[in-house]
């Protein structure tokens, strides 16, 4: 049987967002999407589909979609083929995307011109601890790649905490400034730090100026500033007080009562400010709840705490029920 390799066009449940190539060629493209899918919609039923890309990723696909599909359950079930004409799934497809990182918007022109030519593998200088202190004065930014619980209990103020794991690129490129804006980096003795300057460097980040050496012991034993962030278990939590930090798709699935969403990606844009009340962050396991708190606190806020875990963990130990909707 055939099949149809639908790139990011048709994706389970939904078709990819047009929005990603900046603002000009939203609506435009938008137009050909559809007339892509109408074409598509002309195969048999039967038609295996398989696109390159579902839930996980910035695109429109919902959170619990699969990963294949075919031709006659999208007909049936996707909403955007169910559009009766083209203007109304143009308005159907840009309403209220979720947020993306920035950096997307220069990956074409960045892609055509190329990367830089390694001659050797990247890794990262190690930095004392005065010297950090004075790169970050002159404007570099201390990115903290440690595991949620060692962020927590103590780290250097003002530094973005970004954990190492696989969507760390992403993280990275979103909420640093630039890609001119220099790095130092702080670790765990158990973390690769080639793995920090080659996932730093693939999406563009290669003002790579090192990391701190020794780590943040070292800091600690020069006299430099450390401070901490609470963790607090969900018997703790007034939710009220929580930012839900995860895609607005996720948060719809099901949040703390009263919990309100900021994505991630959105929040910096929001946190100016001090508070003088406790702000919870979350998420679905914790590290992007650490980078939020790390956030705020670059903002000015002192009464930070973070909440590990995500609903289901609160709606298990509390026993009380999750919301859903937006």
């Amino acid at each position: 049987m055939r099949g149809a390799f639908t790139g990011g066009s048709l994706l389970v449940g939904a078709a990819a967002r047009t929005d990603l190539a900046g603002p000009e060629q939203t609506e435009p493209l938008a137009r050909a999407q559809y007339a892509s899918l109408r074409r598509l919609a002309t195969l048999p039923d039967a038609t295996p589909v398989y696109p390159t890309h579902g839930a996980g990723s910035f695109c429109s696909a919902p959170p619990s979609a699969e990963r294949t599909t075919t031709i006659g359950r999208e007909k049936a079930a996707n909403p955007l083929l169910a559009a009766p004409d083209e203007d109304a799934f143009v308005t159907a497809l840009l309403a209220s995307p979720s947020t993306f990182p920035p950096y997307f918007l220069r990956l074409a022109a960045e892609n055509r011109r190329g990367p830089a030519v390694l001659t050797s593998e990247p890794g990262l200088a190690a930095l004392p601890a005065d010297l950090v202190r004075a790169l970050v004065e002159d404007g570099a930014q201390v990115i903290d790649v440690r595991p949620l619980d060692a962020y927590a209990a103590g780290h250097i103020p003002g530094s973005l905490a970004i954990a190492l794991r696989p969507v760390f690129a992403t993280w990275l490129g979103w909420l640093v400034p630039g890609p001119a804006t220099a790095l130092v980096f702080v670790r765990d003795p158990g973390q690769d730090p080639g793995e920090i300057a080659w996932q730093a460097l693939k999406i563009g980040c290669g003002n790579l100026a090192g990391e701190l050496a020794g780590g943040l012991p070292a800091w600690a034993a020069a006299g430099q500033p450390v401070t901490a962030t609470t963790l607090i278990t969900p018997g703790q939590v007034d939710p009220a007080r929580v930012i839900d930090v995860r895609q607005a798709s996720e948060y719809a699935g099901g949040h703390l009562p009263g919990a309100r969403n900021i994505e991630l990606g959105a929040l910096a844009g929001e946190a100016a400010g001090a508070s003088g009340e406790q702000v919870v962050t979350m998420c679905g396991h914790g590290e992007r709840a650490a980078t939020a708190a790390s956030l705020l606190e670059r903002a000015g806020h002192t009464e930070i705490a973070i909440l590990p875990g995500g609903p289901p963990d609160w709606s298990h130990v509390t026993g009380l029920p999750l919301e859903a909707g937006a």
